[in-house]
């Protein structure tokens, strides 16, 4: 039966997982200390103990994590594999771009890879250039991939478990930030949801503000601001970006007239560029240019200060919401 528990971010995840090695035999739960350790960032404390052999460490080899997950999926398996950064599953695209997502097709459907791949990405105080990278549109141009990125305590739960549960293969892309960010209500327990599906976190009528990850916590401190200034945004969380939810996304446009994309990631082959792309093929009219807010072609600054000027703040968010509406 569902109920309700007041739950951290990564303790949502921890509940999320435990669910799904008590009510699938089949999952498997591997990645560089995930098993006795608990994970880099505490998030599967816990489960090894509880599940034994079913939750263990790997070496340090994505490749060898994602290619022991496609192999074990093929014959059977459920696997959750951990990669501890996003930035480092480049090392092993292959065995998802190449593999993974090819399977079913490859096989006339005689086999599948029901792999759900947890990670985590995004720029964090300290963090340097090969720890900060934002990479959703990468495995979003692949077909036969799914990818979300849960911003809520209840997605960090529910997508994850959506992942699980899903026959395709699937990213997950959590962010460290969240983690450890206080603690909300969540709802435990209760129907498994389908994949896809965006969310309106704030309702407007001047404009329309996409985002997703992270970034949204931003993007609605600034649209908290611009309220007092006469300007109503419509904050949507696509929550997936593979399969996107565009119909709540014209519908939303069709009533403000009005859209900026904003994102983590670099703006430069970024997904919010697919966004304004599919936005202006649907032929909705527009009373302003779309824009796309995000982070410029720089690497990401180890440097706290510097990495702040490239991330695009709550300041660069409204000002450009802002810009968008009085445009």
């Amino acid at each position: 039966m569902p109920e309700t528990k007041k739950l951290s971010y990564s303790e949502a995840v921890n509940a999320a997982l435990r669910r799904a090695l008590d009510e699938r035999p089949e999952t498997l739960l591997f990645g560089e200390d995930v098993g006795k350790p608990g994970g880099v960032f505490g998030v599967t404390k816990g489960l090894h103990k509880q599940f034994g052999d079913r939750v263990f460490d790997t070496p340090i080899s994505e490749s060898a994590i994602l290619g022991g997950a496609v192999g074990s999926a093929m014959f059977g398996r459920r696997p959750i594999a951990e990669i501890m950064w996003v930035d480092f599953s480049l090392v092993a695209l292959d065995q998802l771009v190449n593999q993974a997502a090819n399977v079913r097709y490859v096989s006339r459907g005689a086999l599948s890879a029901p792999i759900t791949v947890r990670t985590q990405q995004g720029s964090a105080p300290g963090a340097c250039a090969q720890h900060s990278q934002s990479l959703e549109a990468f495995f979003a141009h692949v077909p036969g991939l799914r990818v979300c990125l849960p911003a809520t305590h209840q997605d960090a739960y529910d997508l994850l478990l959506s992942a699980v549960w899903c026959d395709d293969p699937v990213v997950v892309i959590e962010n460290r930030t969240l983690y450890h960010a206080g603690k909300e209500e969540v709802e435990v327990g209760g129907p498994i949801p389908e994949i896809g599906g965006a969310a309106v976190r704030r309702p407007g009528t001047d404009v329309t503000v996409l985002t997703w990850g992270a970034m949204q916590h931003r993007v609605l401190e600034a649209a908290e601001r611009l309220s007092a200034d006469g300007i109503d945004a419509e904050v949507i969380d696509a929550r997936w970006v593979r399969p996107l939810d565009l119909d709540a996304v014209l519908e939303s446009v069709r009533r403000t007239g009005r859209l900026v994309v904003a994102h983590e990631a670099h703006t430069i082959g970024g997904f919010g560029g697919e966004v304004v792309a599919a936005v202006a093929e649907a032929g909705v009219p527009l009373k302003s240019p779309p824009v796309r807010v995000g982070a410029p072609a720089a690497r990401i600054p180890a440097a706290p200060v510097l990495a702040g000027a490239v991330i695009p703040t709550a300041d660069v968010l409204a000002e450009a919401i802002s810009q968008a509406v009085r445009a």
